[in-house]
């Protein structure tokens, strides 16, 4: 894997990259849409490549862990023969999902035990059993298994964290670099910063994160119900730290401005299931700001949901019809509405790269910050 530094916007600190993948280059800044169970909901892979135009896409260890489980992707051939995508895939280590069960994991210095979701049978996930299941899956880029802590919690309680996640972060880098990919092509391991919302132990982190040396650094643990403000103020903190010629994931951020914000920070990646779960719920995001689609206001608006996108999703279909799919019920509503809020955050990172790369970002971003996060 390999990181090329192509442009630096001279008000902020956004970059533009592209980050070369056995599967193929990501054009940074980048969103990946969720695709937990090795799917993103509602959303079919021939309509990420050509509606969303998705370039890099994710999958979580914890639940293709469960289901359909090892045996069935290895002998697949890995998540990419599995599902049909074959462009990159990241994957999510777990952590996250495990930590979530509180009611039913137990933390120990070994690693977690927890029960499944599914039918409560029992489980244990250490470092390097996390490294060896993502071996399987097969993505591009595997995370390290680490503790999220929530927000807030107490300066005691995040060191003890932090400690045990670098010990962890260690582990993992040891049997990570043991092994080999089953699949003939490059797997590479990203390292997180943890830390909470204390400055001292963010820069702790992001200093041990990148002495490690790795293709590529996380940022974990924020977005989890802290100030947006906090979040910034603990990203600029790391971005600052963490190596400027490798790229870094913020990971589960954000909203549309969230991620311009962060951008502006120097964060390349970001991955989150806002667009698609409020699509669900009939929210979309548009290049004009925020549409309720369920309001009766949109029941004769025969206008496109969004003509300022790519894709049929966003084009074809009226608002005036996609409101009557969920007034109904039915199941195409969803399908267009993941779509299109899809497409809109692939517009709106291109759009970043290519105001970066033009030295216009930063008075781009201010205006746009306003315009996509206005209620229509």
């Amino acid at each position: 894997m390999t990181f090329d530094l192509l442009a630096r916007d001279p008000a902020t600190k956004a970059r533009a990259g592209l980050l070369h993948t056995a599967h193929g280059a990501i054009e940074t800044p980048i969103f990946m849409p969720v695709g937990t169970a090795g799917t993103v909901k509602a959303v079919s892979q021939q309509v990420l490549r050509t509606d969303v135009q998705a370039q890099i896409i994710l999958g979580n260890t914890y639940h293709l862990y469960l289901r359909p489980g090892l045996e069935v992707l290895q002998a697949a051939g890995g998540l990419h023969q599995f599902n049909g995508w074959d462009g990159p895939i990241l994957t999510d280590s777990g952590g996250y999902q495990v930590f979530s069960l509180s009611n039913t994991r137990k933390i120990k210095e070994d690693g977690v035990t927890f029960r499944s979701h599914v039918d409560g049978s029992k489980h244990l996930f250490t470092p390097e059993g996390v490294m060896d299941i993502q071996r399987v899956i097969g993505a591009d880029i595997i995370m390290a298994f680490d503790e999220c802590t929530p927000w807030p919690c107490d300066y005691d309680y995040a060191r003890r964290s932090l400690d045990l996640t670098h010990r962890w972060l260690q582990r993992c880098i040891q049997r990570f670099d043991a092994t080999e990919g089953l699949y003939g092509f490059e797997q590479n391991l990203f390292p997180i910063v943890q830390g909470s919302t204390f400055k001292d132990l963010r820069v702790q982190s992001a200093e041990f994160v990148a002495a490690q040396g790795r293709a590529g650094n996380a940022i974990g643990g924020l977005s989890v119900g802290e100030p947006a403000e906090m979040m910034y103020e603990m990203t600029e903190l790391v971005c600052d730290i963490l190596p400027a010629d490798k790229p870094r994931y913020l990971m589960g951020v954000g909203t549309p401005a969230n991620i311009l914000e962060n951008i502006a920070l120097g964060v390349d990646m970001f991955d989150c299931v806002m667009p698609t779960r409020n699509a669900r719920n009939g929210m979309l995001f548009t290049t004009q700001g925020i549409v309720n689609i369920t309001n009766k206001k949109w029941a004769t608006d025969f206008t496109p949901i969004d003509p300022g996108l790519p894709g049929v999703a966003s084009t074809f279909y009226s608002r005036a019809y996609l409101r009557h799919l969920f007034q109904c019920k039915e199941l195409l509503g969803p399908q267009i509405a993941s779509a299109h809020n899809l497409a809109f955050y692939l517009w709106l990172v291109r759009e970043a790269r290519t105001q970066i790369q033009a030295g216009t970002f930063g008075p781009w971003k201010d205006r746009m910050v306003q315009q996509v996060m206005t209620r229509l």
